[in-house]
This record gives structure tokens, sequence and C-alpha cells, in this order.
């Protein structure tokens, strides 16, 4: 078979490879703890289900409107507008299955061959690999521990060329935990404004934050026409099987968006949406519930990782993921992450999987019992003392 020459520039997440490998040990009888997949490790809330238990009872199994059904564009409207202080329209909402595609349909309809996109590192691997997999060229915008996981601003200005089409952002950050305050949003803002660029805002952990408020950058004064938000339901409602996502962009992008719908999905299923609406209308004392039980984890996880030798753990503002420095062990990430799967039973991520400044570090997920945790730590703690 001869594959198309674009198909070697195509990345993948490692979590979900990692996670083949753990289900490959438990076959052969092994105990696993997962650390290693970014899923909340609760139920979804009942009135979520049975919303979507009477969608499909009430016959809504046909195909729906490429960009959504409206109710469910107009509540995202609604909840976005009230959010952000933006006055957001139902046309300018794209409902995708989950919000992958968001990323991904806006990276084609944007960029072209010879064209640049500055995204975060550590980040989500797949931004590099869409940048790469058109053709673009992708920019690494370093996230450092002593800038508590910030980009620097000077280096940030620096990066941005004559070519420069793309500006990828996240915050509540997927794999540090970090957060961008307002200041920084407000730079980006300026360059993007100054040079018309246009700016993916990845939003999807915007509710899962232990400390302040979160900020999007939709919210900014006079960036409304250069802003792809990216949001859904997998985080904040447990909903990661449902395949329920959205973007929030200038209406002439969302038409282009909604044909790339059309040629790949056609839609997203109908009961999904309707338990998207149920999801959005609340009540929301789940949600809240989820987010302090991982406000409880974080802070013993990261206090107990940072009595570990060659460990350094800072405590991240959002997300549910410890990024702790383990340059101390004196062991490559990837070589330690692969060492405490095989040796110790517990599945985790180096932190190389998110791009080249994530060296020397390791993503822990804390969407896991405490209980588990515990057996976690306990097991680390083993494997590097039997070094």
């Amino acid at each position: 078979m001869r594959l198309s020459e674009r198909m070697s520039r195509l990345g993948t997440e490692t979590a979900f490879e990692v996670l083949a490998r753990a289900r490959a040990l438990e076959a052969q009888g092994r105990d696993i703890i997962h650390l290693e997949i970014g899923e909340p490790d609760f139920n979804t809330p009942v009135h979520i289900v049975e919303a979507a238990i009477k969608a499909l009872r009430d016959g809504h199994t046909g195909y729906t409107p490429s960009a959504g059904i409206p109710p469910l564009r107009q509540a995202i409207a609604r909840q976005v507008s009230q959010r952000t202080g933006t006055e957001v329209r139902p046309e300018q909402v794209v409902v995708t299955p989950g919000a992958k595609p968001i990323m991904f349909f806006a990276i084609l309809a944007l960029l072209q061959p010879g064209d640049e996109a500055i995204y975060p590192n550590p980040g989500f691997p797949i931004y590099e690999s869409m940048i790469n997999f058109v053709g673009a060229r992708a920019v690494p915008l370093p996230l450092r521990e002593e800038k508590a996981f910030r980009f620097d601003p000077d280096e940030f200005r620096r990066l941005v060329t004559e070519r420069t089409r793309l500006i990828i952002l996240n915050s509540p950050q997927n794999p540090t935990g970090g957060t961008l305050t307002r200041e920084d949003l407000l730079i980006v803002a300026e360059v993007a404004r100054e040079r018309q660029i246009m700016v993916l805002s990845d939003e999807i952990y915007d509710h899962i934050l232990y400390e302040g408020e979160h900020r999007s950058f939709l919210s900014l004064p006079g960036v409304q026409t250069q802003t792809i938000l990216l949001n859904g339901f997998s985080k904040t409602y447990a909903m990661t099987g449902w395949r329920l996502g959205y973007g929030v962009m200038p209406v002439e992008l969302a038409e282009q968006l909604t044909r790339l719908m059309v040629n790949s999905n056609s839609c997203t299923a109908a009961f999904t949406q309707y338990a998207g609406i149920a999801a959005l209308a609340g009540p929301h004392d789940d949600v809240g519930k989820m987010v302090a039980a991982f406000k409880e984890r974080r802070d013993r996880l990261a206090a107990a990782l940072n009595q570990i030798p060659g460990f350094r753990c800072a405590n991240p503002a959002g997300a549910f993921y410890v990024f702790p420095n383990v340059q101390g062990t004196g062991m490559p990430s990837r070589a330690l992450a692969d060492y405490l799967l095989d040796k110790a039973g517990v599945a985790l991520l180096d932190g190389a999987c998110f791009g080249r400044y994530g060296e020397g570090y390791l993503r822990l997920s804390y969407a896991n019992s405490l209980e588990n945790i515990q057996r976690a730590l306990a097991r680390i703690r083993e494997a590097l003392a039997a070094r």
C-alpha cells in the first residue's frame, strides 16, 4: 500500500498508546494503576443521561444540521455570551463530535504550506501534529516551570513573523495544569490585532479551576473577529465518550468549518446534542463536587510527590494533571515512565510526549480515586528505592 506523504507527518496522542500498553499488561494478569489518561472518573450526571434517553425515545435518531441543532447552538451562544461578556450569536457556533475536530478543521481551513503557527510546548500533542499534517511550520512557544508554565512575553514576540497565521493558546493547560493571566492574554491580543493573526483558544478545562476565575480570550476587547474559542462537554460534565464539542468563531469561518463537517462527519449525533442542552441548563452540583474532589487529590498528590527524592512538583491551578520535574532522578523522563509502568505497574506519561520542552517531566492524571493515587505513590517510592 502506498500512503500519501502527509501521513508521515501525522502524530498521535501518546496517552492512548500508553493506555493500550497498560491494558495489554492487565490482560497478562498485572495490576495496573491508571494515571495516564485524561478522563474524569465520575459518571455523567443523571439528568444529562436522562435527557439523552428521552431524545432517543422521542425519535431523535436521524441526521441533524451539520453545524448542530439550533437549540444547542442557541444554548452555547447564550452561555458563552454570559461567561465572556461578549455577544455571541448561534450562527457563530459549530457543534462537532468531540472538541478535537474544531482544532483539526480550523487548522485545515486557515493554514497552508509555508505558513507558521505558534503553539504551546509542552502542550496537547494534536496541535503540533495537525500543523505538520497540513504542511505548515509548527513554532513551539516554550512554557517553563520557572514562570509557572506561562510563556515569556519577549520570547513570544520574537517568534511572531510575517508568516504567522495562527496562535494557539490553552488555559487551563494540558499537561501542566498552568493558567495564563489576563496580562498574558492581553499580550497575545495586542500582537494578534496588530498583525491580523487568528487565535485558537482551547478552553476545554475552563470549569476545572482551583484558584481565581477563568479568563477567556474571547472576553478581551477587539479580538472577536480573530478568535476561535474551542470548548466541549467531555471534561466539565464527565462526558468523554459522548463525543460532544463546539467552537465559537466569526460567522464566515463557521461556514467553512460547517463545510468540513459536511465532508467528514455529516453531523453530530442527535441524542448527544440534547444531552448537551441539559448539561448547560444545569443543575451544576455534580460539576462542583467533581472539582472539589479533584482539588483534594491535587493537594495530596503534589505534596506527596515533593517528598520523593528527585521529584519537584508545583501545585497546578487547573485541569486534573500534575507535571512534576523528575530530572533529579537522573533518568530521562521516557525511561522513567517506562520503568514505572513495567516495574511498579503505574501508567503515566513521559513529559516529552507533549513536546521537547516537556523532557525531564512526567504527567500524572489525578482523575482517579484517592485510594488508587495513594497506592500509586507507594509503588513509585518502592520502585525508585529499588533501582
